[in-house]
């Protein structure tokens, strides 16, 4: 199992807009990839900024790939989100999961 990681940041007055954009269109079709699994967003005010970590799970690189092209490290920003995003990370971090527990 893989997880990528991502980081994204909104000003306060854009960040449901963003929150919608993820929902509506950033993620749609995601189910029909493959080896993917789920999609955790996490959200913290901090300041004049909302940060936004994209947390994605899927069984393989080549799932990964499906969801976000070539080279599988480089961001999926659609030009959308970029509207409303301040800064961003230009790439995902991949993790292998070794250890997990479902509560």
């Amino acid at each position: 199992m893989l997880e990528r990681h991502w980081h994204g940041w909104t000003t306060p007055e854009d960040a449901d807009a963003y929150k919608q954009l993820l929902r509506d269109e950033v993620f749609a079709g995601l189910d029909d990839i493959d080896g993917y699994h789920d999609v955790r967003v996490l959200r913290r005010e901090d300041g004049d900024e909302v940060e936004f970590c994209t947390v994605m799970r899927f069984d393989s690189i080549e799932a990964v790939e499906e969801f976000a092209g070539q080279p599988v490290e480089e961001a999926h920003v659609p030009p959308a989100a970029k509207k409303l995003l301040t800064r961003y990370d230009d790439h995902a971090t991949h993790y292998e999961l070794r250890v997990g527990r479902e509560s």
